[in-house]
């Protein structure tokens, strides 16, 4: 691994007092089940979502586009809650009056320094430029998030030597891989001690199933 995720590590882990918590909180849920009995529930929710919109955050399909194939824009970013290195894509939080489409497009230049376009013209687009609203852990907190697909033309000056934007407390490391071969980049990098993000893998896994049963 590299210099930067190498010298990551926890220092202590201790519970958080409700008055400290910036991001989160932990809600007591009473609900009724289909037979009509009270039950409750333990989860969190996130403290940043915009008023007025419907979703946490965005995460960010970038595709290069190459003459060998298309390559996928990944991460390499420590998690402080799993201890490791994750890969991840490109991802970030809505701000207040923002779409998905331009969160999408802000966050993939100041973490990665690419310029791209969302483009409905694009195969691999749904609903016109998104995927439909993903609740990443339905069973533990609310936190969701849209899959934004971006192109990135490489005949643009401003991505020939990309730049990130990235913040003091950001560590990220941009990579790339080719569609054709993620899934096995993703055992490599697995057996090597990184942790795939959920998001990562699934898109591996749904590549291989395509192939497999010849379904694009």
């Amino acid at each position: 691994m590299s210099s930067s995720s190498s010298t990551s590590r926890i220092i202590s882990a201790e519970p958080l007092p409700e008055n400290e918590a910036r991001w989160t909180k932990l809600m007591k849920i009473t609900y009724k089940d289909p037979d009509g009995q009270t039950r409750t529930w333990e989860s969190a929710e996130r403290r940043t979502r915009p008023k007025g919109s419907d979703i946490d955050g965005v995460g960010i399909i970038a595709i290069l586009e190459k003459s060998t194939g298309p390559e996928i824009i990944l991460q390499k970013q420590y998690r402080p809650p799993t201890d490791k290195v994750s890969i991840e894509v490109p991802a970030g939080l809505v701000d207040a009056g923002e779409t998905a489409e331009e969160a999408a497009v802000r966050e993939l230049r100041e973490e990665t320094g690419y310029v791209g376009n969302v483009t409905e013209s694009s195969p691999i687009m749904f609903n016109g430029q998104h995927s439909h609203s993903l609740f990443l852990h339905p069973g533990f907190c609310n936190t969701n998030t849209r899959m934004v697909h971006v192109t990135i033309d490489m005949s643009l000056p401003e991505n020939q030597d990309p730049e990130p934007q990235l913040e003091d407390n950001e560590f990220i490391e941009v990579f790339h891989v080719p569609l054709a071969t993620m899934w096995d980049e993703c055992k490599k990098l697995e057996a090597e001690g990184y942790a795939i993000d959920a998001r990562v893998g699934t898109l591996a896994e749904g590549l291989e199933i395509a192939k497999r049963f010849k379904v694009v």
